[in-house]
């Protein structure tokens, strides 16, 4: 299946201030952003990209450009490979790459049977078949209130908590039937376990955590007028980003006002940017996607 890159055109042209510059996609996937990046780039600009799924690094080492290079680490580690204020521009874009869906065998699909276990990096870490089996029913309720807005969570973890007691949970289409059987609302467009599969994926690759060590490692590794870009695809990543950039507050007079007393280190260049009805038909992912460019002044 093709991958479609949300956003393509739009983030790009928001990044690339310096077509001499050093940027790094901090989440190559399969190289879309990447590839249109290094189009634009000058001889002497340059792009590093970062993955730590070991199918995209491998990927990635494919790509023959002089000017582009790949490392298997997580975003969270950008600090160790450059030096402050080195970067013209950085992009993110969150959650789940489209192969990782098409892949049944990465377990992440509540579509395809494949073995469960939801890891961006399987090398490392635990399953989530794994850590379901040790899971208490409270911990697996809580995962689902907390990163799936899940208003079934309590019913939900109650019948995966009694179905694990019987049998270890082993595969992406038992957990999904699990879902469906017991819960309320059958007609729905959406898949009933849409939710709680990505509340798993996110506890598992300890997603909003990253993002937020990322982002305080992005902000010192930018220089003076570069642009830090965004695709976020739900509230909580979204929200992680908005109030990551908001000015903090210093100590000033009280009669200096309020205004005058933020400390901004960036400024919002653009907010909510979101796909058009072209990029929609084509790639239904897009239509949760909110892109946000932040300059650093």
């Amino acid at each position: 299946m093709l991958h479609f890159p949300v956003l393509l055109e739009e983030s790009v042209d928001f990044l690339l201030n310096d077509l001499n510059g050093h940027y790094i996609d901090c989440t190559f996937g399969r190289g879309g952003h990447s590839m249109l990046i290094l189009e634009k780039l000058s001889k002497d600009g340059f792009l590093t990209g970062i993955d730590k799924d070991p199918d995209a690094y491998e990927y990635a080492t494919k790509l023959k450009n002089n000017n582009f290079k790949i490392i298997n680490d997580s975003f969270t580690n950008i600090d160790k490979y450059f030096k402050e204020e080195s970067i013209s521009g950085i992009l993110y874009d969150l959650g789940t790459c489209s192969t990782h869906l098409d892949q049944p065998e990465r377990g992440f699909s509540f579509n395809k049977e494949g073995p469960l276990d939801m890891r961006f990096n399987n090398k490392i870490g635990i399953s989530l078949s794994d850590w379901l089996e040790n899971a208490s029913e409270e911990e697996i309720r809580d995962i689902l209130y907390q990163y799936g807005d899940e208003k079934h969570a309590k019913l939900i973890s109650n019948a995966i908590f009694i179905s694990k007691i019987r049998n270890k949970i082993t595969t992406t289409t038992q957990l999904s039937k699990i879902i469906k059987d017991i819960y309320p609302e059958k007609d729905k467009k959406i898949h009933p376990a849409t939710k709680s599969f990505q509340a798993f994926r996110i506890f598992i690759n300890n997603e909003l955590e990253e993002i937020t060590r990322s982002l305080k490692a992005a902000e010192k590794l930018i220089k003076l007028g570069g642009f830090i870009v965004t695709i976020a695809f739900h509230s909580l990543e979204d929200n992680i980003i908005k109030n990551f950039f908001k000015p903090s507050l210093v100590s000033f007079p009280k009669d200096i006002p309020l205004n005058n007393q933020e400390e901004k280190k960036f400024v919002c260049v653009a907010k909510k940017v979101r796909a058009s009805k072209d990029e929609i038909s084509i790639n239904l992912r897009s239509r949760s996607a909110i892109m946000r460019v932040f300059q650093k002044i």
